[in-house]
């Protein structure tokens, strides 16, 4: 019988191991045997590609060929159940050592499940013996509560596994900590290979210069949801969801308990099935949801991050991020709850409310894992801002919206380009901001057959008078917040004037013909 056929006699359970897996697992084994028994290694695997499988078979060959025990290290409870389940279906004997485990039988077991907290509690008791630790794998490695564990295992191999190698805290940075970065499968290759699906991205343009960076370099809670809960944005996020998402099972992803409950007001308003969670829920109360949410072809989850890492749910076929994060790796976490390859499935829709898109580029896009290991901070610099990103945008009608302009041939106004041009005439800006009332009038008159058909037009343009003040405000280098709330409801008040002042004339000179 040959080797690989007796690894397979001997293992009957487990799972069958891709050809990518295996290559993972033989380079990983390469630096056990060439590095240092104190060596830190980090393996980078996107989100679906099996890193559980991979060092769950890790255990198992380390297990069969050392001496030694084995320790893997989660950040939270359910990942620990999920990676104990994993490590018995290939046929390691583990025990998870949560707060109520009973470590009086630890010498029948070869490798232990723990988090993070509960491990440095009952090493800092002595409860538990490592003296024997040969490897300590590191799930979630991105996280840095893991750090102040490392000097228990100063003898051990450390293999951190991850699917995006930048820290979540910038001031400590990954290299630090690990001396060698091996990067896995692409996202590309694993879609390709028909592993992963394929995302569909819908990004809606957010003006996002309210919010506030917080001391973990991400946006406040309370910022985001000052934003977020806000009628326009609630708006906004029921819209986007009837034209990318309707019918189908949908995650949606918030900043705050706060939000996430007005998320759900407002779709269960509108007679849709939906479901919040956050933290505050109990094991049973999630269990319940999570079933109910397994069950309906249609349903909606609203939640806060308690779903990034840890859930798995192949049904689920739409995205919604409605929030902004500067977390590169909340941003994969959150879309790739979305890529499980489920039935006929192949593709999933992603739609963000939160300029993401555009910050961070496609998920799944050619990222350089190893550049951003060695240099974390010159990655992060180089992110655009959220003035710099919005000075690029251009605002673009609902459909639904543009079709009640039907009879205008263009209804974009640029801004930028008129302030230039006002510019370099030698004019006064304000005749920017005379020409844009004029552009706004005139779609409203094509459209119009009488002049309060025009007033009424006028008042669906806000999101679009917004955007030109922003852009201007922009141009003047002027934008108090008083300044700019001004200015918005001035030139609503001179478009109405505008309006009633010019609609017969201009409507004769529009449709050639005397308005009724």
């Amino acid at each position: 019988m040959s080797e690989t056929a007796l690894e397979q006699e001997e293992r009957k359970v487990g799972k069958q191991l891709y050809s990518y897996q295996k290559g993972a697992i033989n380079k990983i084994f390469k630096c056990f045997e060439e590095a240092k028994p104190d060596y830190h290694l980090l393996y980078q695997l996107p989100t679906g590609g099996g890193k559980t499988v991979i060092f769950s078979e890790i255990v198992r060959q380390y297990i069969k060929h050392h001496k030694k025990r084995v320790l893997v290290m989660t950040h939270r409870i359910e990942l620990c159940k999920q990676t104990s389940g994993m490590l018995t279906e290939f046929g390691v004997k583990n025990k998870v050592v949560d707060s109520k485990a009973n470590l009086d039988d630890q010498a029948d077991y070869t490798c232990f499940v723990a988090m993070v907290e509960t491990l440095n509690n009952r090493l800092n008791d002595n409860k538990l013996d490592i003296s024997d630790i040969g490897l300590v794998i590191i799930d979630e490695a991105h996280y840095n509560s893991f750090t102040k564990l490392f000097k228990f295992f100063e003898k051990s191999f450390v293999l951190g596994v991850t699917a995006t190698p930048l820290s979540s805290n910038i001031k400590l940075p990954m290299t630090d900590n690990y001396d060698e970065l091996i990067v896995g499968e692409t996202i590309e290759s694993l879609i390709q290979n028909e592993f992963l699906a394929r995302a569909e991205t819908f990004s809606y343009n957010v003006g996002l210069t309210s919010l506030v960076v917080g001391a973990n370099g991400d946006y406040t809670v309370k910022s985001s949801e000052d934003l977020y809960t806000n009628t326009d944005m609630l708006g906004k996020l029921l819209q986007a969801y009837e034209e990318r998402c309707k019918g189908k099972k949908t995650l949606i992803f918030n900043n705050g308990i706060n939000t996430s409950l007005h998320v759900y007001d407002t779709f269960r308003a509108a007679g849709y099935p939906v479901a919040h969670l956050d933290n505050t829920n109990t094991k049973k109360e999630r269990e319940k949801i999570l079933k109910w949410f397994k069950e309906t072809p249609d349903a909606i989850l609203t939640s806060v991050s308690i779903l990034t890492t840890g859930f798995d749910e192949p049904s689920v076929e739409s995205i919604i991020l409605n929030r902004a994060t500067k977390s590169l790796t909340l941003y994969y976490q959150m879309i790739g709850r979305g890529s499980r390859i489920f039935t006929k499935k192949n593709t999933f829709t992603v739609v963000d409310l939160g300029n993401n898109f555009h910050r961070f580029g496609p998920w799944g896009a050619d990222i350089d894992w190893q550049k951003i290991f060695r240099s974390p901070n010159y990655y992060l610099e180089n992110l655009l801002s959220d003035e710099e990103l919005e000075s690029n945008f251009r605002y673009e009608m609902p459909a639904d919206l543009r079709a009640e302009f039907a009879a205008s041939e263009e209804v974009y106004f640029n801004i930028k380009e008129a302030y230039i041009h006002s510019v370099r005439a030698g004019e006064s800006s304000k005749v920017v901001l005379e020409r844009s009332i004029e552009h706004h009038a005139k779609i409203c008159i094509e459209n119009s057959e009488d002049v309060y058909d025009a007033l009424d037009l006028s008042k669906k343009l806000g999101d679009d008078i917004d955007h030109r003040i922003q852009r201007y405000t922009k141009c003047i280098s002027k934008s108090t917040y008083n300044f700019v709330d001004w200015l918005k409801d001035d030139y609503r008040k001179k478009l109405r004037a505008y309006l009633r002042e010019n609609f017969d004339e201009k409507f004769e000179e529009i449709h050639g013909r005397p308005a009724e």
